[in-house]
């Protein structure tokens, strides 16, 4: 038996997240097992290293199976695409050994989310940011985002449907950069619970607003509460960087020069 980690990147904007639904069959996670599955010529259940919410995008996100079906690297690639939707793309594959685990060997995981701040809202790539007209004093937004720094207890950042057995997560990168109109905002940490980068990007938002100052944001950690920290902004804007593997020299080296 052979297992590969893929590598693949998707625009979340049709879809309901990554993971399979019984409701609907618009998930990443159903399309790209049915192609897995032809190229395979047997049945293909995917384990992913991130679940991403519907709406939210992937440009490196990881996925491991189990085959014992012999491809080369090539063949696995143009024959999954092949067999793809035009918005989901198998970007490679990693033949590692059987012990590797997609998600418990990941070290880290690391997320953008991208902001228009103009006049005028975009017209081209509309559903891969989000639109803020009002200014944004961005040097107040990354000094609260330095707070996140460290092992703390999120759960002023968690949201109500969240399934984690702890609030506990170590944050390790947590920077804004403006360039032009747009503004990025990159976090990394160890994992993350459901909804939190979005709920964290929306609290900040409030800070470069005006509507919260630095030390609002400090105590919104503190004291642990939902109810303080901002609103659940929209997924369209946040993008899966992927996942870091220190064992595997190689794929960190490429997801790096990808993100550079």
């Amino acid at each position: 038996m052979n297992r590969f980690f893929v590598q693949l990147e998707y625009d979340g904007s049709k879809y309901h997240g990554f993971q399979k639904q019984p409701k609907t069959t618009e998930t990443i996670q159903h399309y790209l097992e049915r192609a897995l599955t032809k190229v395979a010529n047997h049945k293909i259940s995917t384990i992913c290293c991130g679940r991403t919410d519907a709406g939210v995008h992937a440009l490196n996100q990881f996925v491991h199976f189990d085959t014992s079906s012999s491809r080369k690297i090539d063949s696995w690639v143009k024959g999954t695409n092949a067999n793809l939707p035009d918005d989901i793309v198998v970007k490679n594959f990693y033949k590692v050994d059987e012990n590797y685990h997609v998600r418990f060997d990941a070290t880290s995981r690391e997320y953008l989310y991208v902001i228009k701040n103009a006049n005028t809202p975009p017209a081209i790539g509309f559903n891969n940011c989000l639109w803020v007209k009002k200014n944004l004093n961005i040097e107040k937004m990354n000094k609260a985002a330095k707070c996140l720094i460290g092992e703390k207890d999120f759960s002023a950042f968690r949201a109500s449907g969240c399934q984690s057995k702890s609030p506990i997560r170590e944050i390790t990168k947590a920077k804004i950069n403006r360039e032009g109109k747009y503004i990025y905002f990159r976090i990394k940490g160890n994992a993350f619970m459901l909804n939190m980068v979005r709920i964290i990007t929306g609290t900040l938002l409030d800070v470069g607003t005006n509507k919260l100052n630095i030390t609002d944001f400090k105590e919104i950690i503190k004291q642990k509460n939902r109810k303080k920290a901002g609103k659940t902004i929209s997924p369209k804007g946040l993008y899966f960087l992927g996942p870091e593997y220190n064992e595997l020299d190689y794929i960190k080296e490429e997801i790096l020069n990808e993100l550079d």
